[in-house]
């Protein structure tokens, strides 16, 4: 990718309208054996351009609420509506990257799996399909392997084209399940940087899960800390004034042990909001 942060966090555009908004959502799984509560009456709502982070350990309902927002699950109780309407399956205006290197479609090209979901929904006329295509794979720095297959391709190239070809939808948000723990360290770190220099290039709005909290804090401009299974909201946190330069820094390191006393610590079964 091209755009890489390289200073404080870009703030988010002035724009107060909420796109998002999910009501006392709760979300259950039926197995032989019993019924499964993954969240239990969670609210929150995402504005236009936030990175909005939701956190949490293993289990606690994160991934279950991203796909519910998708439309791939639908809540037991509650209300998730998006730009106002209620969510009620999947669309075109929520694209998901998944941590999976394999959500390409091994026998099509680079440009093939950026174009598909063009192709499919018909969301733009088709005479602009293949230059809004090549255009995300130059925004994710892969121009010159749009006629490269997956195979051929690294763990981080693949999740670029999987970024690449959510946002030539411009979906109304990016929807991105643990896009990175699958990577190495420095694949990792590097893809973090680069997502949000996409973003400072230019913003859309994100929705991320992750059980790092250093990462969410890197990523977020709101961090929503969920508790362990079933999922509650724990806090609603503003990172707005962190970034990569302040990593390391005292505030920085005092609002990730705040975080991780939220989660660990002997007073975890509280709520607070900031």
């Amino acid at each position: 990718m091209n755009a890489v942060p390289t200073s404080a966090p870009t703030a988010i555009p002035d724009s107060p309208a909420c796109l998002l908004q999910v009501d006392n959502v709760t979300l259950q799984y039926k197995t032989r054996e019993q019924l499964i509560t993954a969240t239990h009456q969670v609210s929150f709502a995402v504005r236009e351009y936030d990175r909005f982070i939701l956190l949490g350990p293993s289990g606690c309902g994160k991934s279950s609420l991203l796909k519910s927002v998708a439309g791939f699950l639908e809540p037991a109780a509650g209300h998730i509506r998006l730009q106002g309407q209620d969510v009620r399956e999947p669309g075109p205006d929520r694209m998901m990257v998944f941590q999976e290197f394999d959500q390409l479609m091994p026998w099509k090209t680079v440009l093939g799996n950026i174009l598909f979901p063009l192709q499919e929904t018909r969301r733009f006329p088709a005479g602009e399909l293949r230059d809004r295509a090549r255009a995300a794979a130059v925004k994710v720095g892969l121009e010159k392997f749009v006629d490269a297959y997956p195979h051929q391709l690294s763990g981080g190239m693949k999740q670029r084209v999987a970024i690449a070809r959510a946002l030539a939808m411009e979906p109304a948000i990016l929807l991105m399940d643990e896009p990175f723990a699958a990577l190495d360290a420095l694949t990792r770190r590097r893809m973090q940087e680069e997502l949000l220099g996409l973003w400072e290039q230019s913003p859309f709005t994100l929705m991320f899960v992750t059980h790092s909290i250093e990462e969410a804090i890197l990523l977020g401009s709101r961090i929503l800390v969920l508790s362990p299974h079933p999922g509650q909201v724990r806090a609603e946190l503003d990172a707005s004034q962190y970034g990569f330069r302040q990593q390391g820094a005292a505030g920085f390191t005092a609002f990730h042990n705040r975080i991780s006393q939220m989660l660990f610590g002997p007073n975890a079964s509280e709520t607070a909001h900031d």
